[in-house]
């Protein structure tokens, strides 16, 4: 079935709609506003909402029944951003109608792979992260308890109980400290300092667990798309896997659009380019066009002498780049593919294109 204009609504389209209503509800609230400008608004949360009522039609109209599992959660978002406000609007009455419409905080997360991503992590650290959620609960209820039965008799009315004594506890721990419940006792104060520095750590092993998560899936993902890149140069094709991993290391992938300026005549040349996909034009004295599996620019790396053309993308071009310090380390690694590139410059000499 044919794409439909509204189920094709762009990211940044949606993002803009979305703040545009958010705009409209926080202006909706602002006291003393006279009636033609509260009308005006509102009939503009109704176009936006129109807008999204079509976007979801058309989506699911458009949509084969396999594909609608694979992107549940953006048509959740859509049914959410539409059925949200229309509640609102029948079962909710009086000022607060409009609010409802903050539900449109998803829409920029639309079809964002942040969500799969952190998914990932969070399944792959999940032992870790419980873990820690454990040490974080046991110093909770430890430190409550311990505060409970230094500051009762001192402050009854807010460490009277281990409940009320849990909230000191919780911002404690979480370093936030607003003061409301102060510890009176040396004991306590002692207490509170060390709650205090297990709050960083415990934070401080969230975030590192997190974080470090975060880096190995992307550096996996990383890997595997330049594998596939590298794997898709002829160059390449016939070497075995270990010596693949050393490319794929060395190896670091760009995308250059339409008409773009890859290297520039008489530039001091650090990097060579691999082309995976796409065409560039080397403004030679007879321009030459390059496609999928040529390579550009190894005089840089081999003679160390300054771009000798231009080099642009006459289509958008998937490139892998090779820097000099990685091309000697290629060479020690892989001394095939090096004389490869060599022999080719010196094929190429001063008569077809080397930048």
């Amino acid at each position: 079935m044919s794409a439909l204009p509204f189920s094709k609504i762009s990211a940044p389209l949606n993002a803009l709609l979305a703040i545009i209503g958010l705009l409209t509800v926080a202006a909706l609230t602002t006291p003393n506003m006279t009636g033609q400008t509260r009308l005006i608004l509102e009939f503009l949360l109704i176009g936006i909402w129109a807008a999204y009522v079509l976007q979801l039609t058309e989506t699911l109209i458009g949509q084969r029944a396999r594909d609608i599992g694979v992107r549940a959660p953006e048509i959740t978002i859509d049914v959410l951003a539409v059925l949200v406000p229309l509640a609102a609007f029948l079962f909710v009455g009086g000022r607060d109608q409009s609010l409802y419409c903050a539900v449109w905080l998803l829409k920029p997360l639309r079809g964002s792979t942040f969500f799969r991503l952190l998914g990932r992590v969070l399944s792959k650290e999940a032992r870790n992260l419980i873990g820690v959620t454990s040490i974080f609960g046991i110093v909770l209820f430890g430190a409550a308890l311990i505060a409970y039965i230094i500051e009762r008799d001192v402050q009854p009315d807010k460490f009277g109980s281990i409940p009320l004594a849990m909230w000191w506890a919780v911002v404690t721990l979480s370093t936030t400290g607003y003061g409301d419940e102060i510890p009176q006792s040396f004991a306590g104060r002692i207490l509170a300092g060390l709650v205090m520095m297990s709050g960083i750590a415990i934070f401080g092993l969230w975030a590192g667990i997190i974080a470090t998560g975060f880096y190995d899936e992307v550096r996996r993902q990383d890997f595997v798309r330049n594998w596939q890149l590298v794997a898709a140069v002829p160059l390449f094709q016939k070497l075995g896997s270990a010596v693949l991993i050393e490319i794929v290391r060395a190896l670091r992938s760009r995308v250059v659009p339409a008409g773009g300026i890859i290297c520039r005549k008489g530039e001091t040349g650090d990097q060579m380019f691999f082309i995976v996909e796409g065409r560039v034009s080397v403004a030679t004295p007879n321009p030459v066009e390059l496609g999928a599996g040529s390579f550009f620019g190894e005089m840089a790396l081999i003679s160390g002498e300054p771009r000798s053309a231009t080099v642009s993308a006459v289509t958008e071009v998937s490139l892998l780049s090779l820097y000099a310090a990685d091309f000697q380390m290629l060479s020690s690694s892989s001394p095939e593919i090096a004389d490869i590139i060599r022999k080719t410059a010196l094929e190429r000499g001063g008569t077809t294109p080397k930048s």
